[in-house]
């Protein structure tokens, strides 16, 4: 199933390590002189790495309107470089608006589905992602994710050209994220390792990388739910991510980031906890699409023995650890979040045409998508 004739692209340069984020400053002198720090909510978090530089503040996950005042800033100060200091929201912001400053226009010009969904044909300003949570991998990957309220779902402007210049991951980062922050980025980063890794469009690359990311996930995301303070699962889990991420930007995802997607536009529902409520049943529905014999059964198994060590572990396996796993996380239904039963229906056929469904093993129905949504409550 893994294609041999393949392209990969990836961050320019990709810098990991604990306290290696002290080496922002020098790594943006090197890029551009007019800097724009995108960061979360509180610019004080991480106002160490942004003096003397424009800040401007990501409240949530990026729309539109949050994307163009970004890029009026970056005007107004004439940045030539932009650095993302933050979760994935700000790092996607960050993204669309060195894409913008580059390409001119709209955020609404590039967005799929509910945009003009026109290419991407310059390259963006340099950008320089600094993940502060271990979960989207959007410091590798090529698209910027940004909601759209008023037609419920989430979008994305997507482009190798976005993929930014430098990815520096600092695992002391992440130390300071809550555990509930802990366990819906690491969830996020697991799914987008295993998503992957049965794609109808992997790659032996992105199945090495999906490997490693596994085995990281399997080691450091238990631990860091239950000790932030523990650096080597902290640290674990900053490599699953930033290895989930490569891999989904060669080999897409499935139809777990395919409703979550949706789901996220339609309640108010963390993503990777959207990513989790689902894993499991698509995983179940998936199985039960794909013939007999199929080489996707195979690499199931294989994920499940990365997760749970064992080398005879079935794919039964994989399920119970990673619902042990939701267990020790806390982490609740999406039926907590205020979705209902009857939403089930129009977020199904919302996800069926959704692009992230691209990469998914086997097609799936409206009406199983609409199952695994149910089973997910």
């Amino acid at each position: 199933m893994t294609s041999v004739s393949f392209d990969f692209t990836t961050a320019g340069r990709i810098m990991t390590g604990p306290g290696r984020a002290a080496e922002l400053p020098g790594v943006l002198a090197g890029l551009g002189s007019r800097v724009l720090v995108c960061t979360g909510a509180d610019p004080e978090r991480h106002a160490d790495l942004a003096r003397g530089v424009a800040v401007f503040p990501v409240a949530g996950e990026p729309t539109a309107a949050t994307v163009r005042a970004g890029l009026a800033l970056a005007r107004e100060h004439g940045a030539d470089v932009i650095a993302a200091v933050g979760g994935g929201s700000v790092i996607d912001a960050g993204k669309a608006v060195a894409m913008l400053l580059a390409n001119g226009g709209d955020p609404l010009d590039y967005l799929e589905t509910v945009g003009s969904g026109r290419a991407v044909t310059r390259p963006s300003v340099p950008c320089v992602a600094v993940p502060t949570t271990a979960g989207t991998g959007a410091e590798v990957t090529a698209n910027a994710v940004i909601a759209v309220p008023e037609h419920q779902l989430k979008a994305s402007l997507r482009s190798p050209l976005m993929i930014p210049r430098v990815a520096l991951v600092d695992p002391l980062l992440t130390v300071s994220c809550p555990s509930a922050v802990t366990a819906a980025s690491g969830l996020d980063a697991l799914t987008q390792c295993l998503e992957p890794f049965v794609s109808v469009r992997a790659t032996p690359l992105t199945d090495g990388l999906a490997r490693e990311g596994l085995r990281r996930a399997a080691a450091g995301l238990r631990a860091a739910y239950a000790d932030g303070s523990d650096l080597t699962a902290r640290a674990d889990m900053a490599v699953c991510a930033l290895l989930g991420g490569m891999a989904l930007a060669n080999a897409k995802l499935g139809a777990v980031h395919g409703l979550a997607g949706v789901i996220g536009g339609t309640a108010d529902v963390p993503h990777g906890l959207a990513c989790a409520a689902l894993l499991a049943p698509v995983i179940e529905a998936n199985v039960r699409a794909l013939p007999s014999g199929s080489p996707v059964l195979d690499r199931y198994a294989e994920a499940a023995g990365l997760l749970t060590g064992r080398a005879d572990a079935s794919v039964a396996d994989g399920l119970a650890w990673i619902r042990e796993t939701l267990s020790r996380l806390e982490v609740p239904g999406l039926g907590s979040f205020g979705l209902t039963a009857a939403q089930a229906g129009e977020i199904a056929g919302k996800a069926w045409t959704s692009s992230s469904m691209q990469g998914n093993p086997v097609p799936l129905s409206r009406e199983v998508l609409e199952a695994v949504v149910l089973a997910a409550l």
